[in-house]
């Protein structure tokens, strides 16, 4: 259990900080990068929740929860149970990514085949998943640079891939079902 009784510690006024291990790294290190992007996406999906209801509220709060497990796994650079750790690190699943791709299938066989690239935009939801989009895919970026350079859980890479995937369909519905999707128009301002 979380125990947070005191929110400033002075630990990292020189600039590094702890992670889930307990070694400490540079506050802009590879790693702390990632998953700083990783809760950055969470305080955008946050946002698209004050516009979402039902079943996408449902979904989001889901991500919530899962981009948590995402921090958690990002923040551990070792990835087997140490001798001195009373649990093994919280790691992605290949479930989780299972489930994105399952909702992604579901919210996509009612949608219409695109014929155009879609403008971030149309209701607020949907500006506000396309937004969740973008940080999502900066965020997988950071953590595929992360693996060129230290080991990463594969699952961790592959939910991140899924979820920019998800917000975007996801972002469709929020548009009647994509019908009110605002298409780009290449060269419409020449």
């Amino acid at each position: 259990m979380v125990v947070l009784n005191k929110i400033y510690t002075r630990t990292g006024d020189a600039g590094e900080t702890a992670l889930g291990n307990g070694s400490r790294v540079a506050k802009h290190s590879a790693r702390v990068t990632a998953y700083g992007t990783v809760d950055e996406v969470n305080a955008t999906v946050g946002l698209a929740r004050l516009a979402a209801e039902g079943e996408t509220d449902e979904a989001l709060a889901r991500i919530q929860n899962d981009l948590f497990d995402l921090g958690a796994d990002l923040c551990r650079p070792d990835m087997e149970k140490d001798a001195e750790s009373d649990y093994p690190p919280l790691r992605m699943a290949a479930s989780q990514v299972d489930r994105l791709e399952a909702e992604i299938d579901a919210m996509n066989k009612h949608l219409e085949p695109l014929r155009s690239f879609i403008l971030p935009g149309g209701s607020a939801l949907a500006a506000h998943l396309h937004l969740c989009r973008t940080v999502s895919r900066r965020a997988e970026r950071l953590t595929v640079e992360l693996a060129t350079i230290e080991q990463v859980n594969e699952a961790a890479v592959k939910y991140l891939n899924r979820l920019s995937d998800w917000f975007f369909v996801a972002s469709r519905m929020a548009n009647n079902g994509g019908k009110d999707d605002v298409l780009w128009i290449p060269g419409a301002n020449r």
